[in-house]
C-alpha cells in the first residue's frame, strides 16, 4: 500500500467545511458531463507497458477495424500483459493463442526467424494479423464490424457467422463488451478540453466525503461483514457503484475505466493513481477520488481512516474519468 501523505493545519471540523464547500461546487456545475470520441489513434500516455507501447503503436494500424487503443485493451484483457500466461484451455502467451491457432496464424514479428507465441515481440503482431484476418472472414455479417471481429478473435469466425453477429455465448458477449469497455482507457483524446463534471462525478464525491473518518481495512469493501469499512480500491468502486458505474476491485484495473485527463484537467470525481514505476500501469498501488484543490479522499493504509490527502507527489501517475460500460 502507497506510504502515507500527512495532513496538517486543519481539524477535521474545517475538512468538513472545506468538503462542503467542494461538493456544493460539484453539484453546481454537473451539467450531465460526458466523455468525448474514441480518441485520436494515438495511445493515451503511461496506458500500456513501455516495453510493448512501440509494438502496439505500429501493428494496431494494421487494418481499419483496429486501432492501437483496441489492440491494448485486448491485450489487457486476454493477459493483462503477461507474456507467459497460459489458461486452462491451453491458450499461451500475451496473446492467448491456444497451439492450433498459432500454428496457422503465428507470424514472425521480429524477423528473428523464429515465431515463438511466447515472445511478444511475435505474440503481438500476430494478433494484430489474426484480428485483421477475422475481420475479412466475417465482413458480410450485420452489425458493428469491430464487435464481429472481437467476437471472432475469441469464438471463431463460423460462430459468428453461424448467428450472424455476436454468438449467444456468455464468455464471447462478455469479452467483446469488455473490450470495448475498456478501449477509450487506452486512447489519446481527440481534443483536449476541460468537460464539466457529471452528476454522476458528484455522487461519488459524495459517497466518500460521507465516509470520511472510517477505520482502514485491507480488502474491505464496506459491507457488514466488514463493518462498513474500506481499503482504497474498495472505497472507489462503492462511491462509483453507488451512481451507477461499475468499477473493476483492484486499483491498477480501475486505471482502465474511462479516459485519462492530465493534471491541470482534473475534474472532481476524477480517480487519480499512485505507483511504484511511473511508465508501468501494473505497478499501481493506490488509488483515491479527487476533490478539488490538489486534494483527494483516498483510504490511505492499515492504521489510518478515509480521510483527504493532497495528489502531488513523487508517486503520482496519473488519473482516470470513469464511465460506465
Amino acid at each position: 500500500m502507497r506510504k502515507a501523505l500527512l495532513w496538517s493545519g486543519i481539524g477535521f471540523g474545517g475538512l468538513c467545511a472545506f468538503m462542503a464547500l467542494l461538493v456544493i461546487g460539484v453539484f453546481a456545475a454537473a451539467g450531465g458531463g460526458g466523455v468525448g470520441g474514441s480518441g485520436s489513434g494515438r495511445l493515451a500516455q503511461n496506458s500500456v507497458p513501455v516495453e510493448y507501447e512501440p509494438l502496439v503503436s505500429r501493428w494496431g494500424n494494421l487494418c481499419p477495424e483496429l486501432s492501437p487503443a483496441l489492440l491494448a485493451a485486448q491485450l489487457q484483457q486476454e493477459s493483462g500483459w503477461q507474456p507467459t500466461a497460459q489458461s486452462h484451455a491451453r491458450a499461451q502467451g500475451i496473446a492467448q493463442f491456444i497451439p492450433e491457432t498459432w500454428a496457422s496464424h503465428g507470424i514472425d514479428g521480429n524477423g528473428d526467424g523464429r515465431i515463438d507465441v511466447w515472445d511478444p515481440e511475435d505474440a503481438i503482431p500476430s494478433a494484430a494479423a489474426y484480428n485483421c484476418a477475422m475481420a475479412q472472414y466475417v465482413r458480410d455479417v450485420p452489425g458493428d464490424p469491430v464487435d464481429n471481429m472481437l467476437a471472432s478473435y475469441n469464438a471463431g469466425p463460423y460462430a459468428v457467422i453461424r448467428y450472424q453477429g455476436i454468438p449467444p455465448y456468455a464468455e464471447t458477449q462478455h469479452y467483446v463488451k469488455t473490450i470495448r469497455a475498456m478501449e477509450e482507457s487506452f486512447a489519446a483524446p481527440v481534443v483536449e478540453e476541460r468537460l464539466p463534471p457529471s452528476e454522476a462525478a458528484a455522487g461519488a464525491v459524495h459517497f466518500a466525503q460521507s465516509h470520511l473518518g472510517t477505520p482502514y481495512l485491507w480488502g474491505g469493501d464496506g459491507t457488514p461483514e466488514d463493518d462498513g469499512r474500506f481499503d482504497c480500491s474498495g472505497l472507489t468502486r462503492a462511491a462509483f457503484e453507488s451512481v451507477g458505474i461499475e468499477l473493476p476491485r483492484v486499483a491498477n484495473d480501475q486505471w482502465h475505466s474511462g479516459p485519462h485527463p492530465s493534471r491541470d484537467e482534473l475534474l472532481p470525481g476524477d480517480l487519480v493513481f499512485f505507483a511504484t514505476d511511473l511508465t508501468d500501469s501494473r505497478s499501481i498501488n493506490h488509488v483515491g477520488i479527487y476533490v478539488g484543490g490538489g486534494y483527494m479522499i483516498n483510504a490511505p493504509y492499515t492504521g489510518a481512516v478515509i480521510r483527504f490527502d493532497p495528489i502531488d507527489s513523487p508517486d503520482y501517475f496519473g488519473a482516470t474519468r470513469p464511465v460506465a460500460a
